[in-house]
């Protein structure tokens, strides 16, 4: 006969699969009619977007295109400093075991690497590396048992647990547009550099909707006709809205920018002014914190009872933090008299990561590209790398957390002093997401099977073994953790020695006709 049970609700984003991807992007580039040939290039950087992932069964298909900026002495008989920007386009099939259409992927993409090669006057040949980090999630809607209705005599063992449940997901798409004006005295030229990065995030929950809040700042450097380099730095608000019922300001958002496609020209329409248009995708997962009373066993001392039992895994002790990290360090360059900073590219990287029982050590890297020039505009390049560690205190069991660490260059400053000395002056917000991973025992279909086999005495001596605990003694004998208790007068149920006796009495068979024992639930 079956059980009738009590139940509720957990939703579950459940981790698939991961994979990380070395992906190579190569491609030539023709020099345009309007441009000089090329003597040699200065330097080569670039963004990478994706602007379409598709999950497929066991692969991800990822289209995106770098853009892509050389910076180039031109082989005239004056040896301008001149730029190009071209797009190169890729598409990628990364395989993943037990990927299906449908699930849910998200995606770190980061440019390893980028370099150009003069194959003649006009043509260039780029390649660069890109690092893919790719989840894949599945939604999975489970119902727990928690209760059994009109169960006479059932005992269950029951343990209190807090889990984070998935409440919802969603997407937008915001067009982040502007025009920079740069200095009056500047006639532009052309775009000789330009980089995004998305910064100072934020979420408001309002409505069943959420609020992503961040900026996109803009770093350009660009020539003048009078043959002079300068640069120009702007944010543009990035501002949208989510839809994801049920949300309330108690839940924890994940929120996650890919930027997809960048624009920028000079304005056509409005002289000393360039135009910037970004596409960017935003995407948030919404969990709440759950408190569940799990049926994590079950018997009955009068009747067989039968179910099925599976684990389910799920995470707890999900958050998100967010620290200031300050590096105050001097870099020495050589060969950089009579020469001022145009343009440096702060890239942090973590080389190591080291979970103990109460902190995390994050070991890393800062590389800076500098781009240097002189009054006569000889424009050079120089790199340096400052070491940093950043460590998270307190933590409890830091060895079993999941962490995700993003960082972000919340400032940055540069001042050259005598003997090519750079004093660096770089704030770093560490945004870190962390949970931990924990199974759950879950109990279903559960019906009695006819009377348990009833015994001829009362009452037996027992010695406890190593491993028993009250419930597995009363569980195997048919009797109650409670009677247990009552007749051996032991005080603390959860404290019982190896070799200790126990007196563990038995429903027989005179009484299961009669009566059965009183429903009790042991948490």
């Amino acid at each position: 006969m079956v059980v009738d049970t009590v139940k509720e609700n957990l939703c579950v984003n459940k981790l698939v699969a991961t994979k990380k991807e070395i992906i190579l992007v190569e491609g030539d580039i023709i020099v345009p009619d309007s441009k000089p040939d090329i003597l040699n290039t200065i330097c080569t950087s670039g963004k990478v977007c994706v602007y379409k992932k598709e999950v497929l069964d066991e692969k991800v298909r990822l289209d995106g295109t770098i853009n892509a900026y050389i910076m180039y002495l031109a082989d005239d008989s004056e040896n301008k400093i001149r730029g190009i920007n071209t797009s190169i386009d890729f598409s990628e099939s990364i395989q993943i075991a037990n990927c299906q259409s449908g699930m849910n992927c998200k995606l770190e993409t980061k440019l390893k690497s980028i370099e150009s090669k003069i194959i003649n006057g006009r043509k260039i040949g780029i390649k660069a590396t890109l690092e893919v980090n790719i989840k894949i999630y599945s939604r999975e809607d489970i119902e727990i048992v928690n209760s059994i209705q009109n169960a006479e005599g059932i005992q269950m063992l029951k343990e209190e647990l807090k889990v984070n449940s998935l409440v919802g997901m969603g997407e937008n798409k915001i067009f982040a547009k502007d025009t920079v004006t740069i200095d009056k005295t500047d006639n532009l030229a052309e775009i000789l550099k330009s980089n995004v990065e998305i910064c100072d995030k934020d979420i408001k929950v309002s409505y069943n909707k959420i609020l992503t809040k961040a900026e996109a700042e803009v770093k350009i450097m660009y020539l003048t006709e009078d043959n002079r380099i300068n640069c120009v730095t702007a944010k543009i608000p990035v501002v949208g809205f989510i839809d994801i019922p049920k949300v309330t300001e108690e839940n924890i958002c994940d929120v996650q920018y890919e930027i997809r496609n960048i624009i920028i020209k000079p304005n056509s329409s409005e002289e000393h002014s360039i135009y910037i248009e970004i596409e960017i995708g935003v995407t948030a997962v919404v969990y709440e914190e759950k408190q569940i009373n799990l049926i994590q066993d079950l018997y009955s001392p009068c009747e067989n009872l039968e179910f099925n039992k599976k684990k389910i895994k799920t995470i707890t002790d999900k958050k998100c933090n967010k620290e200031l990290k300050q590096i105050r360090e001097k870099v020495t360059l050589e060969g950089i008299n009579n020469k001022k900073i145009i343009d440096v590219d702060v890239i942090p990287i973590i080389e190591n990561e080291n979970k103990l029982n109460s902190r995390i050590i994050y070991e890393g890297k800062v590389e800076l590209r500098f781009v240097l020039a002189n009054g006569d505009l000889e424009v050079e390049t120089k790199q340096a790398e400052i070491p940093f560690e950043y460590t998270i205190e307190n933590l409890e069991k830091g060895e079993n957390i999941n962490t995700n660490m993003d960082i972000e260059i919340a400032n940055q400053d540069f001042i050259v002093q005598d003997g090519g000395i750079v004093t660096s002056n770089i704030d770093m917000m560490m945004n870190m997401d962390s949970y931990r991973d924990t199974n759950l025992n879950i109990m279903d279909e559960i019906q009695t099977n006819g009377e348990r086999e009833a015994e001829d005495y009362s009452i037996i001596l027992y010695i406890v073994k190593k491993d028993d605990s009250l419930w597995k003694i009363a569980k195997k004998f048919g009797s109650t953790v409670e009677d247990i208790v009552r007749t051996n007068g032991i005080e603390d149920e959860n404290k019982i020695n190896v070799g200790q006796k126990l007196y563990i009495p038995k429903y027989v068979k005179a009484i299961n006709k009669r009566q059965s024992p009183p429903v009790v639930t042991y948490a």
